[in-house]
This record gives structure tokens, C-alpha cells and sequence, in this order.
């Protein structure tokens, strides 16, 4: 038995504590303080002043989950407002986001060379529409590459972005696996680490880069 923290554990509890101040100031079990204290009676003060923190507690929570929950519909009320500006994409709308999102995250210094590398899926899975569906590229004309930490799943993380960019597996390369202590934070915010999705095509790389600077043309003029 832990004979000093039991007795310490009870000093606090003689001291008219709660059990879970105990908890707080020792770091104690809970289950190992109950047992200690069991047997200790409170004076009526000491009960008198655990009631009234916890009711005090009880109502300083009531109001922040009653404030959470305000904030949480005031905010569901303002986006699902804005949600109604649009009720469906129509291919030009898909072109220009396909465009658009190439002038942000796409490639643009190898000539011939149509790629986009992100780890956000929604990012690729719009970028794959636009490439399908705006620009035709045919199946076979896609490949995949991984960049990843030496840590992840390596089956898993393939399936992953097969799954998500609908490109067969034997059209991605060999995963690149990143060992290195820098990247130790990134692990955990990259679970399956950047897909980067190549087409080789210079018309089609020539095409959009055409698009980009035209739509620049007419926003910047």
C-alpha cells in the first residue's frame, strides 16, 4: 500500500476537500482516493461548503454549454444560409474551380508536365473531376505517386489515394517514404502524407495554363 499518499490523501480529505479536489492537487486515482477517505466523516461546514461549490461548478457549466450551444446554432444557421447560393455545378462552374485550383496548387514549372500534388482529398477529388470531366483525360494517361513518413502503413496509404483519386494501383510509382526526424510533427497531421497526380501531356498543360492566364486577364482588368 501507498502508505504515504493514502495518508496524505487523507489529510486533504479531513481538511473538508472534495474528492476530486484531491484528485486536482495530488493526481491520485480516483479509485485509490476513495478508498483512502472512505471512512473519514465531514463536518457539517465542510459538507455546507462542497454543496455549495458544487452547485456553483454545477451552474458555471450549465452556462457554457448553454453559450456553446447558442454559438453552435447561431453558426449552423449562418452556413446553412450560405449553402443556399448554390444548388448544383454545372461543367463551366467545374472548369473554372479546376482552373483555379491549378493556379494554387498545380504545377507550373515543368513544361508538359500536368500534376498536383496535395494531401487534402477533397482538394484531388475535385482536381481528378476537373480532369476527367473538363479536360478528358483518358484513364490510362494518370499515375500516382505517394510521399509519406517512414512511420505509416504503406498498404494502407496506397489504397487510401487509390481509392480516392479512382486511379488503379499499378499506375502509381514505388511510395517515397520520408525518414526524418523533421518530420516527426507531421505525422500525426498527415496520415496518409501528399498524393501528387501526373498527367503527361503538353497540349493539355499548355490548355490550362492558357485558361489561368486568361480568367487572370479578365478578373485583373
Amino acid at each position: 500500500m501507498k502508505v504515504v499518499e493514502r495518508n496524505h490523501a487523507r489529510s486533504l480529505r479531513k481538511a473538508g476537500k472534495s474528492i476530486n479536489e484531491i484528485i486536482a492537487e495530488t493526481g491520485y486515482s480516483k479509485g485509490s482516493v476513495s478508498v483512502w477517505v472512505r471512512d473519514i466523516v465531514l463536518t457539517k461546514k465542510q459538507k455546507e461548503r462542497l454543496s455549495e461549490n458544487g452547485r456553483s461548478m454545477e451552474s458555471v457549466e450549465r452556462r457554457r454549454l448553454s453559450r456553446m450551444t447558442n454559438q453552435e446554432n447561431k453558426t449552423k444557421i449562418i452556413m446553412d444560409v450560405a449553402k443556399k447560393d448554390f444548388s448544383a455545378i454545372s461543367l463551366r462552374d467545374l472548369k473554372i474551380i479546376g482552373v483555379m485550383l491549378y493556379l494554387g496548387e498545380g504545377g507550373k514549372t515543368k513544361r508538359g508536365m500536368v500534376r498536383l500534388a496535395n494531401s487534402d482529398p477533397a482538394i484531388t477529388q475535385m482536381c481528378m473531376r476537373f480532369f476527367r470531366e473538363v479536360c478528358s483525360v483518358p484513364e490510362e494517361k494518370f499515375y500516382g505517386h505517394i510521399h509519406t513518413f517512414d512511420n505509416a502503413d504503406i498498404e494502407k496509404t496506397e489504397a487510401y489515394w487509390s481509392r480516392i483519386t479512382r486511379i488503379p494501383r499499378k499506375q502509381f510509382y514505388k511510395t517515397y517514404v520520408k525518414q526524418s526526424k523533421a518530420s516527426l510533427g507531421k505525422r500525426k497531421t498527415l496520415p496518409y502524407g501528399t498524393c501528387d497526380v501526373g498527367i503527361n501531356d503538353v497540349q493539355l498543360y499548355l490548355k490550362i495554363m492558357a485558361w489561368i492566364e486568361k480568367i487572370k486577364e479578365l478578373v485583373l482588368q
